[in-house]
């Protein structure tokens, strides 16, 4: 071997160790990445590092560098063997990487049985064999990494695809590219009729944990930004929510002190005590209990019927052990209240709760005057929208929200809360 190769041999390991320890550091310094999948990269670019100084030994052992005046037999099968056992685990990660939740234990039993196969043959040739002149022969199982390894990167970009057609992210195509380049370079591998220090699977494989890493970072920090943007709107809606909520309270009791006194100063004691009971879950961002929400609309109602006694307030609680967000049916029947059915012949409300397999459901129904649910302009304005309501459930706990109405026929409105599986 000339000079000159010897160097760009010896410039491109370099570069390559250099660019694994470089992505290490950042694995661990990255703030987005989550703890398992900081391990799980930490541990790929250690394998890949180890895969690194097998390659040179293969290669010093096979041109007779290493082991000289000895039979390199046993060293070289059990260096070979170290690097078919490892490529297979390092795909398998990225596999782990890509769908970590998904049910992939026939990838690592395939891993456990290709390992086997050539640490047996550390001992029997049955997939690979060295001859006294440190000439390499493959046995009967020989193909047993070729042949897992494409199975894993199969199963890879079908879960690349299969991610990208479900969620349109663009990212997506890292791991796809990463994927193609890796087959690319082992089918180049395969063709090439003399064996070189470093193989194109060996770069390639380096290139892959590259773009694993960055598919990683642009992953967490786009889960990161969306929670931080999901959790403000939260908060704005939150604040929108209390000062509207305690305005029509009091400007109730400001029209009792003028029309009954006496029903003021009870109204006046009964809010006192949801204040300093329940004014803590006004501010809630978090889920808080079924039990909690109606008592909020207890007492929110109790003060309306004091205005509205011909109002009928009617509650069918058949489910109650369930987490919703806080301030969801008391704004619906203020709505229902206000906008449905005030003012009209024998105005009723009823609040329902009930469950199935799979969800919590919660209706609101009133016989008041509807409206047309197309209108969005009839969400909006100075009282409680739905729409606020139903974005505030189906951020935070994967909820929706149907309405069906029309003018003149009332108006229900269903919240739908998933069943929160057991763990």
């Amino acid at each position: 071997m000339n000079s000159i190769l010897i160097a760009t041999i010896i410039v491109l390991d370099v570069a390559l160790i250099l660019q694994l320890l470089q992505m290490t550091f950042a694995v661990w310094a990255d703030p987005y990445i989550s703890g398992h999948e900081r391990s799980f990269m930490m541990i790929v670019g250690a394998l890949v590092l180890v895969l690194l100084a097998q390659g040179q030994m293969d290669y010093l052992i096979g041109e007779k560098l290493l082991f000289t005046g000895m039979n390199p037999a046993p060293a070289a099968t059990i260096v070979s063997a170290c690097g078919y056992v490892i490529r297979p685990v390092v795909i398998a990660m990225f596999v782990y990487l890509t769908d970590p939740g998904g049910r992939n234990i026939w990838i690592y039993v395939l891993s456990g049985i290709n390992a086997l196969v050539y640490i047996i043959s550390i001992f029997f040739p049955i997939a690979i064999e060295f001859d006294e002149s440190g000439r390499f022969h493959r046995g009967l199982l020989g193909y047993t990494c070729a042949v897992v390894s494409f199975l894993f990167l199969g199963r890879l970009i079908i879960l690349a695809i299969r991610s990208y057609t479900r969620n349109r992210r663009i990212d997506m195509i890292i791991p796809i590219f990463a994927s193609a380049v890796i087959i690319g370079a082992t089918i180049v591998d395969m063709l090439m009729t003399h064996d070189l220090p470093v193989s194109f699977l060996m770069v390639a494989i380096v290139c892959g944990c590259l773009s694993y890493y960055l598919w990683l970072h642009l992953k967490f920090a786009k889960e990161h930004e969306t929670s931080l943007l999901a959790e403000s709107r939260i908060r704005i809606m939150m604040s929108q929510i209390q000062p509207h909520f305690l305005y029509n309270t009091l400007a109730s009791i400001q029209a009792l002190c003028a029309k009954d006194p006496p029903k003021a100063a009870h109204t006046v004691e009964i809010f006192a005590n949801y204040l300093r009971q329940n004014l803590d879950s006004l501010g809630e961002s978090e889920l808080i209990p079924l039990k909690k929400e109606l008592e909020h609309t207890r007492i929110y109602t109790e003060i309306e019927l004091l205005m509205f006694p011909e109002i009928l307030i009617d509650y069918q609680i058949n489910d109650q052990n369930f987490m919703l967000p806080a301030l969801t049916i008391q704004p619906l029947v203020e709505n229902s209240i206000r906008h449905g059915v005030r003012g009209i012949k024998d105005p009723s409300i009823y609040i329902t709760t009930r469950r199935d397999s799979e969800e919590h459901m919660i209706e609101i129904r009133d016989n008041g005057r509807g409206f047309d649910t197309t209108d969005e302009s009839r969400m909006s304005g100075r009282h409680i929208g739905i729409s606020n309501v139903r974005e505030r459930v189906e951020k935070m706990c994967g909820g929706r929200v149907d309405v069906e109405s029309s003018p003149g026929k009332g108006c229900t409105v269903t919240i739908h809360i998933p069943v929160k599986k057991e763990q």
